[in-house]
């Protein structure tokens, strides 16, 4: 009864008429998903038998995402958001937005509801709203159609010619191509396999998009393009094809030497013309598209293996067959467990030794195969590799130990990596948290939500708030899916993004039937923007409100940007927990000034930690934060960056957003790129809290761990963000203080006062980096720093006073006197700024 039952609803299915409807509350189901799946309640779903589609509705603010178009005018109503097979749930195209379409529109509705064998939804933008030109988009499905035909009419209503810009835009891929007036992409991932193609179907001769095309007074222009979507560029490239001329069935079957089916397999299809465009086997090893007639040339490409190539040639009278069989392929077999045995996420590194080339398992913002990386939520994974020699690197973050071996993998070889990561670093009661990432709903970047969550846990993160741009949403889902619950702890939040100060927040709940889940709209001016997220969805008296990557001199100096300090924008101090200090590049905290002169620049630019400095001794209280600011895995990646905050329980699982995000706007935290740092006064006084002076100062414990591929050489406390030379330890000068083992350094300092200030520690590699736990990415050249928000003393037992002082410098301003600020950079021996941080490309 129940196959019967299956056989009926699959029948039903296939065979149902085309379909085109408005999403309300009770169809939210339907719609499809994916990756870049963006639709909600307003929307309007196109499907059939092979397809189904999401028209975006002519709502407020609507667009798929923060970055599909930037401007005032980035709104996208009436376009295309979503295209999958029927059933896939595997939306990977963000935006199709026929003949330029972006702005307000007039009206989007239902056309055609399917019960006369076709479904269509229209977009109009009328001439009165548009200057005079009336655009009509027409979105068509039939069923059989693997695609959506979409036809434009642009009519000049005006009394004066105009030219139009009819070209079409899409986003977002990373790799493109088109072929006989086809144009193509692909998913940003290969591995989620699907391919995506358009070209024009019906058009006046001569016609070409990429020229505007110029009307007269009453004149209108009409033409057609069928967009596709296939498991393979390849696939929709045929799709497109067939619908102008005739096409011939090509598909194959790919097997090892050894007989075993090959799934992870490209196949990249070239002519006379160029590219033609790429497939991805199946889970069977199988492929299978259509292409015009012609001869063509086919590479079967796999990591690990050598690549074959082969001719065919193409009839549309027959089918071709285009079987072949790869080496079997060299790869690396992983088994990486914990003390306890458990096997555990890390990240695995495959440096190449002279005589092997530079290995690329794939985009940089994918967790399994990213440039020579690969990031696991599990210790046991495979991967393959091209036969050669390579320095292999795990790690997991900046507890635990690494394991590197030399391994030397022949043709056809699959070798064994086994071992231990030992947690050598004992942070017991404090839990490490980055509280600044992205994925793809962000729109700024294309790396999969899954796979930023990989990368949290392979980098030991163990809290994390969901911090996509403009938008709110919780990663619990792809946690728990992942069975990273025991890893990695979240909070649904937000990062709120604007033209000037951005704001990260939590908690919030996301709404996803709504645009931008929910989510509140940025202000220009901070102060609103941080009222708004206080306050939004009711106030809640932990909520975390901080400003990313803070332009210190606008917010808190010079408001209007007229070379004259204001003070700022007044109150904003008191309506934010905190700043990011330490934003994914190497710190500046020690640096002598709150300016550097670029290399090779004749401009000087804000040092954002010794700006915060000059404020905490104006009386500032926002803490200091660092995050990684994540839009790629390998590259800009997690862990370069984090801090620690005291816990209850050591288990991610069991972590308290709540404490955590007391504990940080209490100022007990760390900041570090890997040294583990915790100090202390003599009465237990943590980072941000307030003590009293005893006998003219105060003692700090202060002590430093490492884990055994980062080092230290320098401690230094700074007095009210000064640097005393009393004060200044480093290994050269003071070996006798410096280990060699996990701990680096573990002592008492006395910090004698005669005013109230503020201490705060800074340990740091200057002469080492972090290039062991991440070779050719971008924290590579990041120097070990580690420091805390201030402890604040009372010298003198009438509480706490800021002492005021600049450090030796004017708060900065907009619009600054460059040859002054060179004279005294000089005059003060500061050196010019270090070059930028970059990643090494392959």
């Amino acid at each position: 009864m129940r196959s019967l039952l299956s056989l009926l609803v699959l029948t039903t299915i296939v065979h149902a008429a085309p379909e085109a409807f408005e999403v309300g509350p009770d169809k939210v189901d339907q719609l499809p998903r994916g990756k870049e799946a963006d639709g909600i309640i307003g929307d309007f779903v196109l499907r059939n038998d092979k397809v189904e589609a999401v028209i975006s509705g002519n709502l407020t603010l609507r667009r798929a995402n923060m970055s599909t178009f930037y401007g005032d005018d980035g709104i996208t109503p009436g376009v295309l958001y979503d295209l999958t097979l029927r059933g896939a749930n595997n939306d990977q195209i963000t935006c199709f937005g026929p003949a330029q379409q972006q702005g307000r529109v007039s009206w989007v509705r239902v056309a055609k509801d399917g019960k006369e064998g076709e479904a269509s939804v229209e977009c109009v933008v009328t001439g009165a709203l548009n200057g005079g030109l009336a655009k009509r988009h027409e979105y068509r499905v039939r069923d059989g159609w693997q695609g959506v035909l979409i036809t434009t009419t642009v009519t000049n209503e005006s009394a004066a010619a105009q030219k139009v810009a009819l070209a079409d835009k899409w986003t977002n891929f990373k790799r493109m191509g088109a072929t006989a007036g086809v144009a193509w992409a692909e998913a940003v991932d290969p591995a989620d396999r699907a391919g995506y193609a358009y070209g024009v179907t019906e058009a006046p001769a001569g016609f070409a998009p990429t020229k505007p095309v110029e009307l007269k007074p009453g004149e209108s222009f009409t033409f057609s393009r069928f967009l596709a979507i296939g498991q393979s560029p390849l696939e929709a490239v045929g799709l497109v094809a067939a619908q102008r001329e005739p096409v011939g069935q090509i598909s194959g079957v790919l097997k090892d030497t050894a007989g075993k089916l090959v799934a992870t397999a490209q196949v990249l299809v070239s002519n006379d013309a160029g590219t033609a465009g790429v497939a991805q086997t199946d889970a069977q090893g199988r492929f299978a598209f259509a292409l015009p007639e012609g001869k063509y040339s086919a590479e079967f490409n796999d990591q690990g293996r050598a690549t074959v190539t082969q001719a065919f040639e193409v009839k549309a009278s027959a089918p071709t067959k285009l079987d072949a069989t790869l080496a079997v392929a060299s790869a690396i077999q992983f088994d990486i467990r914990d003390e306890a045995k458990r096997s555990i996420p890390c990240k695995a590194q495959f440096l190449t030794e002279e005589g092997t080339d530079f290995v690329n398992l794939g985009p940089e913002m994918r967790a399994h195969g990213c440039k020579d990386q690969y990031h696991s939520e599990r210790g046991d994974f495979r991967v393959q590799l091209p036969p050669g020699k390579y320095r292999v690197v795990v790690t997991r973050g900046i507890e635990f130990s690494h394991i590197e071996k030399t391994i030397e993998l022949k043709a056809g070889e699959s070798a064994k990596f086994a071992g231990t990561l030992k947690r050598l670093v004992d942070t017991t009661g404090w839990v490490s948290a980055d509280y600044h990432n992205h994925s793809t709903p962000s729109g700024d970047n294309v790396c999969g939500t899954d796979d930023r969550l990989i990368n949290l846990a392979a980098e030991h993160i163990e809290f994390a708030p969901t911090t996509e741009h403009n938008r709110l949403y919780d990663w619990r889902p792809h946690i728990d899916r992942l069975g990273l619950a025991d890893f990695v702890q979240t909070v649904p939040g937000m990062e709120l993004t604007g033209s000037a100060a951005h704001f990260n927040s939590f908690p919030f709940k996301p709404e996803p039937t709504k645009q931008d889940g929910g989510a509140p709209v940025w202000n220009k001016d901070p102060r609103i923007t941080a009222i708004t997220l206080r306050d939004w969805q009711g106030a809640e008296p932990d909520r975390w409100v901080q400003i990313n990557h803070p332009d210190m001199t606008k917010n808190f100096s010079d408001a209007d940007g007229d070379g004259r300090a204001d003070g700022g924008f007044t109150g904003l101090a008191m309506l934010i927990d905190g700043v990011e200090t330490q934003n994914y590049s190497d710190s500046e905290i020690l640096h002598p000034a709150p300016w550097r002169i670029s290399r090779g620049k004749e401009s000087a630019s804000e040092v954002r930690e010794f700006v915060w400095l000059q404020m905490l001794n104006r009386g500032h209280r926002y803490v200091g934060m660092a995050v990684a600011d994540a839009h790629t895995v390998w590259g800009n990646g997690v862990g370069g960056w984090r801090m620690y905050l005291p816990s209850a329980s050591d288990e991610p699982a069991k972590i308290d957003w709540r404490e955590n995000s007391r504990h940080a706007k209490a100022g007990r935290s760390y900041l570090t790129s890997g040294p583990f740092l915790t100090v202390s006064t003599s009465d237990g006084t943590l980072p941000g809290g307030t003590t009293r002076a005893q006998s003219g100062g105060v003692k700090l414990r202060v002590k430093v761990q490492c884990t055994d591929w980062i080092d230290i050489d320098r401690v230094q406390v700074l007095v009210n963000g000064r640097q005393p030379a009393e004060l200044n330890f480093t290994r050269a000068k003071n070996p006798e203080m410096f280990g060699a083992g996990v701990v680096k350094f573990e002592r008492e300092i006395f910090v004698p006062l005669s005013q109230d200030a503020h201490l705060i520690v800074v340990a740091r590699g200057e002469n080492s980096t972090l290039a062991t736990g991440y070779g050719t990415s971008g924290q590579a050249p990041i120097h070990p720093t580690a420091y805390h928000n201030p402890i604040f003393v009372d010298a003198d037992g009438g509480g706490f006073t800021p002492s005021g002082d600049t450090i030796g410098w004017p708060l900065p301003v907009k619009k600054p006197d460059l040859a002054a600020i060179k004279r005294q950079l000089a005059a003060n021996a500061v050196p010019d700024a270090p070059p930028p941080v970059k990643t090494v490309a392959p």
